[in-house]
């Protein structure tokens, strides 16, 4: 292993309860780096936010623990990393992220932090630490999936750094991306058909915060994102939503300026909402947008939901965003039902990621 470097030290971020406030820097510098790791990786900048849109998301929460720190070389930020700790009772979990500016790699700083994050997960009893990664390609030897759907190049940076921790790849997931400036005639014939397909539902719609009529439903099915996705062999605590944690999670979605729109499918007869998809974007409008979480319950599959959510919030969508360039949206390899329905709208693969997990000795 690299000698660690010994000017780099890490400590804890302070977060700043304004981004006004003396106490900011370190914040502003980790929000810049992240972005710029990003830049580095997948060689564009759609993954950046701004610091007002992410210093919420470091907020006071009931529902995790976060640690997060900050990597100084010489007086200068130059990585970031952290660990969440779900609250859900009987929680073995910890998910953790490690960055680092490419000008810093192969210097063992990657290490020393990782086993910082190993040591506070293994500290609050945590035993099953997952992580994920964006792989570039390239040639040479494939790591499969052991689901059977995807690979990533063995030689990668951040899949050698993962096999040497111990853990294991356990799934991929495609990141595609629509062209939101070219006509969207296709998901048009693919609306109407679903309409048809449908009967017994129709499609509401709210940007966040949520409307209080549906506040209990959407609960219902943000809790069963945990439990309902493929998951491969990673593990995730059934979650516990209600009125409270969805005004947290609006109010996170609404900071910095950001807007969220939910497109959701009402079954008529019982007036329950049983499915739904989320678009999001930045304050800056003429960015590209994302398509967060989507998903139809069990049992209420096979009337073509999926593609009637999706379809009527990416139509509505433009017509808010007309500026904005493209979506991204990310879906398990493994996915078919929703990458065929993503397929049939026009995205396109743009990366993989892979999801690694390892198991700590009791």
């Amino acid at each position: 292993m690299p000698t660690p470097v010994p000017e780099a030290e890490i400590r804890p971020l302070t977060i700043p309860a304004s981004l006004s406030d003396a106490d900011a820097h370190d914040f502003r510098e980790m929000v810049e780096v992240r972005n710029r790791v990003y830049r580095e990786v997948s060689g564009h900048d759609d993954h950046a936010m701004t610091a007002e849109a992410l210093l919420p998301h470091f907020g006071p929460d009931p529902y995790q623990l976060r640690y997060f720190w900050v990597v100084v070389v010489n007086g200068r930020v130059v990585g970031r990393a952290g660990v969440d700790l779900p609250l859900e009772a009987g929680s073995r979990s910890a998910y953790w992220q490690v960055e680092l500016l490419a000008e810093f790699h192969g210097r063992g700083i990657g290490s020393q932090a990782y086993e910082l994050i190993e040591r506070t997960a293994a500290g609050h009893g945590r035993t099953v630490l997952q992580s994920w990664a964006e792989h570039r390609e390239a040639p040479g030897e494939r790591l499969e999936a052991p689901t059977g759907f995807g690979s990533i190049p063995a030689g990668d940076r951040a899949a050698r750094f993962y096999r040497r921790q111990g853990y294991t790849l356990e799934q991929i997931e495609r990141c595609s991306v629509l062209d939101l400036q070219a006509p969207l005639d296709t998901a048009e014939g693919l609306l109407e058909k679903a309409r048809l397909a449908a009967t017994g539902y129709r499609v509401v719609g709210w940007f966040a915060p949520t409307p209080p009529e549906f506040v209990d439903d959407y609960a219902w099915l943000k809790s069963r994102m945990a439990t309902d996705a493929p998951a491969a062999g990673l593990e995730f605590d059934e979650e516990a939503w209600d009125a409270a944690r969805v005004a947290l999670l609006d109010s996170r979605l609404t900071a910095g300026g950001r807007a969220t729109r939910v497109a959701a499918a009402q079954h008529l007869e019982s007036g329950r909402l049983v499915a739904f998809s989320e678009l999001a974007i930045g304050a800056n409008r003429s960015e590209a947008s994302h398509q967060e979480d989507t998903l139809v319950l069990k049992e209420h599959r096979g009337h073509q939901l999926g593609t009637l959510v999706k379809c009527e919030n990416l139509l509505a969508w433009r017509d808010f965003v007309p500026e904005s360039p493209r979506v991204m949206t990310y879906n398990a390899e493994e996915n078919r039902p929703m990458l065929d329905i993503n397929e049939a709208m026009g995205f396109v693969p743009l990366s993989y990621e892979g999801a690694w997990k390892k198991v700590l000795a009791n």
